[in-house]
């Protein structure tokens, strides 16, 4: 398992490079997008309206801010992840005609974004819950905000970020899926270890 250090945009060539388990440092440009502004980045699409940032090479955050306004500039204050699993629906269409090469979130994705990111090149990365100072720290400054109207969670945030981290990679380009793998491993075992815990009852019994 090794360590890496990616800058946005990101290439093909930077993600194939991952496997699971790796971990990673992220800087550039970050788009923080949940729930509400996943719906609206598909609406668009389905209108064949352009987004308001480019996210070819980039990178999503599943992440709402806590974020005070100074003046004419935000301030993040703390900014940790979200559950990832709520966006599945959307992110295998936002990788495919977006171009997005980086997902970060919390709890991990499913089959569907698993295979998109096979097919088009793209990971999954976790960054530790509840530790959204520690990500805040990595927030250089707020480029821009978008679609206010959903709420300062739900809006798409332009972070600039440096080393944004650690991110430890759970899909990668090569349909490996920590998660789904682990349950599918413990799933196999079920009926060997349902038989042992027959058997166990059955000499307790005998006792």
């Amino acid at each position: 398992m090794g360590t890496y250090y990616l800058k946005t945009p990101i290439s093909d060539d930077d993600i194939t490079k991952l496997r699971v388990g790796d971990t990673i440092y992220v800087s550039g440009t970050l788009i923080s997008a949940r729930d509400a502004a996943h719906v609206r980045m598909v609406e668009l699409l389905h209108r064949g309206e352009k987004l308001p940032v480019d996210l070819r090479g980039g990178v999503i955050y599943h992440a709402g801010p806590v974020a005070l306004k100074q003046g004419d500039t935000w301030r993040i204050v703390s900014m940790g992840p979200t559950t990832s699993a709520r966006m599945d629906d959307f992110e295998p269409e936002v990788i495919e005609k977006l171009g997005v090469k980086l997902v970060i979130g919390k709890g991990g994705m499913g089959p569907k974004t698993t295979e998109a990111m096979k097919k088009f090149k793209a990971a999954y990365a976790i960054f530790t819950g509840g530790a959204g100072v520690l990500a805040a720290q990595a927030i250089k400054r707020v480029v821009g905000v978008h679609w206010l109207d959903l709420g300062i969670a739900e809006a798409m945030w332009v972070l600039e970020v440096e080393n944004f981290g650690p991110l430890t990679v759970i899909i990668d380009s090569y349909g490996n899926n920590y998660y789904e793998d682990l349950r599918k491993n413990v799933r196999s075992k079920v009926p060997e270890l349902s038989k042992e815990v027959v058997n166990t009852i059955k000499n307790v019994i005998k006792i």
